[in-house]
C-alpha cells in the first residue's frame, strides 16, 4: 500500500479504510487544538502588543531623561553614577499552553531601587540623573515583564503555522489520497464481481 496506486483486495480496502478513520480523526484533532492555539494567542496578543507601545514611550522618556542629565551633569559625572555595574537577574520557570513549552520569566529581586540601595547619598546626586536612573530602572523592569508574554506570542504563533500545515497536509493531501484509492479499488472490485457474474452466468447456460 505504498505510492498512489494499491493492490486491488479487500483486505487492502479494509486497511485503507481504517487508515483513513485514523487519518480524520487525526485531523479533527489537529483542528481542535489549532483553534485552541489560536484563541489563547488572540487573548494575549493584544496586552503584548499593548505592552510593546509601553515599552516604546518608556524608551523615548529614558533617553529624554539621560540626555537632560548629561546636558546638566556631563558625561563624566553620569559615568560615575552608573558604576559599578549592577547585575540583574532573573528566573525563568519553563511551563507549557497546549504541549507548545512557553517560559515564566520574573526578576529575582525588585529592578527600581531607592537612592540607598543606589548607594547613592541624597543630595550628592542631581535630579536629572535620579530621573534617568528611575526612568532606566523601570524600564529594564517593564521589559522583563514583557518577556514571558513576548515568548508565548512567538511560540503560540509558531505552533499555529505548524497546526496549520499539518491540517493542511492531511486533509488537502492525504485524506483525498485515501479516498481516491478507496474508491479506486471498490470499483476494480465490483468489477471484477460483475465479471465473475457474467462468467458464472455463462457457465451455467453451458450445463443447462
Amino acid at each position: 500500500m505504498t505510492g498512489d496506486r494499491i493492490t486491488p483486495t479487500r483486505d487492502n480496502l479494509l486497511r485503507a479504510r481504517l487508515q483513513l478513520g485514523r487519518v480524520r480523526k487525526g485531523a479533527d484533532a489537529v483542528s481542535r487544538k489549532r483553534q485552541a492555539l489560536v484563541g489563547h494567542l488572540f487573548r494575549i496578543a493584544r496586552p503584548a502588543m499593548d505592552t510593546r507601545g509601553e515599552i516604546a514611550r518608556r524608551v523615548s522618556d529614558a533617553a529624554a531623561a539621560l540626555l537632560d542629565a548629561l546636558a546638566v551633569n556631563g558625561v563624566d559625572a553620569v559615568r560615575a553614577v552608573a558604576e559599578p555595574a549592577r547585575r540583574v537577574e532573573v528566573d525563568v520557570t519553563p511551563a507549557q499552553i497546549w504541549g507548545v513549552p512557553v517560559a515564566d520569566v520574573a526578576p529575582v529581586e525588585r529592578v527600581r531601587r531607592t537612592l540607598d540601595a543606589r548607594g547613592t547619598p541624597p543630595g550628592s546626586t542631581g535630579s536629572e540623573l535620579v530621573e534617568a536612573a528611575n526612568q532606566y530602572e523601570a524600564l529594564v523592569e517593564l521589559l522583563i515583564g514583557a518577556a514571558s508574554s513576548e515568548v508565548r506570542v512567538a511560540r503560540l504563533a509558531d505552533a499555529v503555522a505548524s497546526t496549520s500545515k499539518q491540517l493542511r497536509l492531511l486533509r488537502e493531501r492525504v485524506e483525498p489520497r485515501l479516498t481516491a484509492q478507496i474508491a479506486g479499488v471498490m470499483h476494480t472490485l465490483e468489477e471484477r464481481e460483475r465479471e465473475e457474474h457474467v462468467r458464472l452466468k455463462h457457465l451455467q447456460k453451458r450445463s443447462g
